[in-house]
């Protein structure tokens, strides 16, 4: 009897393993049926763009777009979790900001139109060293032009001067002449 019972506990025990196996693996089979594999395209974009999505396994979706040869704006990310779309936009030197509106448009808006809702400022400096070098040309030219007017003026002055002087020595030789002449 006592073997007939071992035999009984033994199956009993076996059948338990079973069904606990069972069991896990339905478990792992329903972990791996919910889960969402993570998703990647690309796709060209506007303003010489590259556009990537991504789905994560938590549904989360990323929009990431990439400037090519923008000076103010090398990518936007927007991320919709949870029906919540939010909007980074990423400077050349690593600076970032978030877009707290028009985060829609962020994927087709020009670099320059994004740029500018970000705050990102314009290279002023390159404009300005222009300007400046042309204004310095500009005043230049009119330095020389008012020299070469001055000596101008200068010389027709001392022309007109020499030339009363002369016709003044002139009288004055005349005058002097008619006095000492009888």
């Amino acid at each position: 009897m006592s073997k007939k019972l071992f035999l009984v506990f033994a199956g009993a025990l076996l059948a338990t393993a079973v069904s606990g196996c069972n069991t896990t693996d339905n478990a792992n089979a329903n972990v791996n049926a919910n889960t969402t594999v993570a998703s990647d395209s690309t796709r060209p974009g506007p303003d010489n763009s590259d556009i990537t999505t991504s789905v994560d396994a938590n549904g989360v979706k990323t929009e990431t777009r990439v400037f090519h040869n923008n000076p103010r704006v090398a990518k936007v990310v927007v991320t919709t979790r949870n029906g919540t779309r939010t909007t980074r936009v990423y400077a050349p030197s690593g600076d970032s900001k978030d877009l707290k509106e028009e985060t829609h448009d962020a994927l087709v808006a020009t670099g320059n139109a994004i740029a500018d809702a970000a705050g990102f400022v314009a290279e002023k400096t390159v404009d300005l060293a222009d300007k400046t070098k042309e204004g310095a040309q500009k005043v230049g030219e009119k330095t020389v032009d008012t020299a070469k007017t001055v000596g101008e003026k200068t010389k027709e002055g001392a022309k007109t001067v020499g030339e009363k002087t002369a016709e003044g020595a002139k009288k004055t030789g005349r005058a002097i002449k008619k006095a000492v002449t009888p």
